[in-house]
C-alpha cells in the first residue's frame, strides 16, 4: 500500500511538474519563437522577410537622409547666385564697345560655375532636393538596389549615419536576399516543372493512352528543357520592354537594356524608372514601386531557370555518359568478336594446311 501511494503520489507529482511546465510563460514563449524561425526559413516566410526587411530600410533611409540638410543643393544655390551676380557686374563696368574683353572676363566666369557644377554632379547632385529624392518608394527602390547588389548608383546617402546604416544593411540583407534567391528558385522550379509535365501527359494521353505505372514512370523521366527556360525569360523582358518603354518613353533597345542590367544584377544605374526630376516633382512614385516588384520577382524567375537549367544540364550529362558507356561497350564487344573470328579462321587455315 505504501509503494502504490508512493508511485501514485509520483505520478500527480509528474502530473502537476509537466502542466506547470506547459503553462509556463518562457516555454511558451520558447515555442512561439521556435515556430516563428521555422515559418521564416519557409518559402512564403523567406518572402515576407525581404519585402518587411525591404520596407523598414526604406523608412530608416527615408527618415535620415529626408530631413538633414543637403550642402551640395545650398552650394550649388551659391554659385548660381554669385555667378550672376558676376556676370552682371562684368557687364555693367566693362565697355559695351570693347565686346573682347566682355568675353573674356564672361568666359572665365561660366568655366568657374561650370568646373563647380561638374564636379557637384561627380558626388551625386541631380538638381533634386532631398524631399524629392528620398520618398518612401524612391527609399524602397534604393533598399532593394543594396541588398540585391544591383547597386543603380542613381539615389546615395549623403550623410554620415546614412553610410553606417547602409553598410549594415547590407551586410544583413545579402544573406536574406540569397535564401530568398535559393527558396523562391526552388518553389518556382517544382511550380513550373509540374506545369510542364502536366501539360507533356496531357498531350501524350492525347496520343495514346497509358497505364499509371507508366505515367508516373514518365514523371520521373521528364524535365523542363533549358529552351522553355530561356523562352519564359525572354517574355519576361519582353514585358518589360513594353511596360518600361511605354511609361518612361524610351525605346525598345533602351528598356529591353535596362531590363537585362537589372536581371542580371549589374545596374549601370544610366536609365532608372522615374529618375527624371518631372516625375519626382509631380509625385509619380507608382512607376518605382512596379519596378520593386518587377525586380523582385525577376530575380525569382532567375533563380527558377538556373535551378531548371542545371537538373536539365545534370540530366543531359547523365545520359552522355550511358551513352558512351553503352557505346564503349558496344566497341568492345565488336573487337571482341572481330579478333575471335580472325583467331578461328587463322586455326582453321594452318589446319588445312597440315
Amino acid at each position: 500500500m505504501d509503494r502504490q501511494h508512493s508511485s501514485l503520489h509520483g505520478s500527480f507529482r509528474s502530473k502537476d511538474s509537466s502542466s506547470t511546465t506547459g503553462s509556463d510563460p518562457r516555454e511558451k514563449i520558447k515555442d512561439c519563437l521556435r515556430k516563428f524561425i521555422a515559418f521564416m526559413f519557409t518559402q512564403v516566410g523567406v518572402g515576407a522577410l525581404v519585402v518587411c526587411y525591404a520596407i523598414l530600410g526604406a523608412a530608416s533611409f527615408m527618415h535620415i537622409e529626408k530631413d538633414s540638410p543637403d550642402e551640395q543643393l545650398e552650394n550649388v544655390k551659391q554659385w548660381r547666385k554669385s555667378c550672376a551676380e558676376e556676370l552682371w557686374n562684368i557687364t555693367v563696368n566693362n565697355n559695351i564697345f570693347n565686346e573682347t574683353a566682355w568675353e573674356i572676363n564672361i568666359n572665365k566666369v561660366l568655366k568657374v560655375f561650370q568646373s563647380n557644377i561638374t564636379g557637384a554632379v561627380h558626388t551625386g547632385y541631380n538638381g533634386r532636393s532631398a524631399e524629392d529624392i528620398w520618398s518612401f518608394p524612391a527609399a524602397l527602390m534604393y533598399s532593394l538596389s543594396v541588398f540585391t547588389m544591383i547597386g543603380y548608383g542613381n539615389i546615395i546617402p549623403k550623410t554620415v549615419w546614412g553610410k553606417i546604416v547602409t553598410i549594415a544593411y547590407a551586410c544583413f540583407g545579402i544573406p536574406i536576399y540569397i535564401l530568398y534567391f535559393c527558396n523562391m528558385g526552388k518553389v518556382l522550379a517544382q511550380s513550373f516543372k509540374w506545369l510542364y509535365i502536366t501539360a507533356h501527359e496531357c498531350s501524350r494521353r492525347e496520343d495514346a493512352m497509358f497505364e499509371e505505372g507508366e505515367i508516373q514512370q514518365i514523371k520521373r523521366k521528364i524535365t523542363v528543357p533549358s529552351t522553355a527556360c530561356l523562352w519564359v525569360i525572354s517574355f519576361y523582358i519582353l514585358s518589360g520592354t513594353i511596360m518600361f518603354g511605354a511609361w518612361e518613353k524610351w525605346n525598345y533597345l533602351d528598356s529591353t537594356y535596362f531590363c537585362v542590367i537589372s536581371l542580371c544584377k549589374i545596374g549601370f544605374g544610366d536609365f532608372v524608372p522615374g529618375a527624371n526630376i518631372t516625375d519626382s516633382a509631380g509625385g509619380s512614385h507608382l512607376k518605382l514601386v512596379i519596378n520593386f516588384i518587377y525586380v523582385l520577382l525577376g530575380m525569382g524567375l532567375v533563380a527558377m531557370c538556373y535551378n531548371l537549367m542545371c537538373e536539365d544540364v545534370r540530366v543531359k550529362v547523365r545520359e552522355l555518359r550511358e551513352d558512351l558507356k553503352n557505346c564503349l561497350d558496344d566497341i568492345t564487344l565488336k573487337i571482341t568478336v572481330c579478333m575471335n573470328d580472325t583467331k578461328y579462321y587463322h586455326q582453321k587455315q594452318t589446319r588445312h594446311i597440315k
